[in-house]
């Protein structure tokens, strides 16, 4: 019998009774497992197999094929989130990009645990627009697509840093801007704080709407310029935010 931390990422009806869910898991990645009879009203498995689902998974791992789920101890119940659609809606997104990037490196462990902190944070009420820039920002490292946040992306210099270009891939000094963009001088040092932060300690999140829409804005065009990442769940917060 195998064990590991994880959170289930997609559930899908299998048969009659059953279903085959996804699940992110701390060691090994994501792992199809079959939840048999999970559909039956008295089965263990019903309540601990839905989408969310943070806790410790027993399962019969098989590499190739379909492990064999056979119980959850729940340690989340995530109800705060589960209750409040924009908190899910932001939530379904960071779990579909931490599906994304362990595509693309086998760094487990730290992708699950930047993840999960994330989410507990939100959990707990923090901004989670945020959270979400935060570890957007730090998974960028492990796709191998990091911006320039200690000088300027064009010159190398450390001073008269005078904003962010996605353009340009990160920070441009005073003597490297053409007709760049200036965001403020806070969006310039959060930017760079937020890639140094420890997610599990943030107990404070004091930031201007102004500031929020500018580091967001940087990471979208970021994003779309760098990673080749187009994620549904990114588009339906675009969508939600408009409303």
């Amino acid at each position: 019998m195998t064990e590991d931390i994880g959170i289930v990422i997609s559930e899908l009806d299998y048969g009659e009774t059953s279903k085959i869910i996804n699940v992110l898991t701390r060691t090994y990645g994501v792992i199809g497992m079959h939840a048999k009879g999970a559909r039956t009203m008295k089965s263990p498995l019903r309540s601990v197999s839905t989408k969310l689902t943070y806790g410790k998974f027993y399962f019969r791992y098989h590499k190739d094929k379909l492990s064999i789920l056979t119980n959850v101890d729940a340690l989340n119940s995530l109800k705060n989130i589960k209750k409040d659609i924009t908190k899910i809606s932001y939530t379904s997104y960071l779990i579909e990009l931490a599906s994304q990037v362990v595509k693309q490196n086998n760094e487990y462990e730290k992708i699950f645990d930047l993840l999960i902190n994330t989410i507990l944070k939100i959990e707990e009420g923090f901004d989670p627009l945020v959270l979400t820039n935060i570890l957007e920002l730090k998974y960028l490292e492990f796709l191998g697509a990091l911006p320039i946040l200690d000088a300027c992306s064009v010159c190398g210099k450390t001073t008269n840093i005078a904003t962010i270009s996605s353009f340009k891939g990160g920070y441009l000094c005073s003597d490297c801007l053409k007709d760049e963009k200036i965001v403020s001088e806070k969006t310039i040092k959060l930017i760079r704080m937020f890639y140094y932060v420890d997610i599990s300690k943030i107990e404070k999140l004091d930031i201007s709407d102004s500031v929020k829409n500018e580091i967001n804005m940087f990471l979208d065009d970021y994003y779309d310029r760098y990673t080749g990442l187009y994620l549904n769940t990114k588009s339906f917060i675009k969508n939600l935010s408009k409303l």
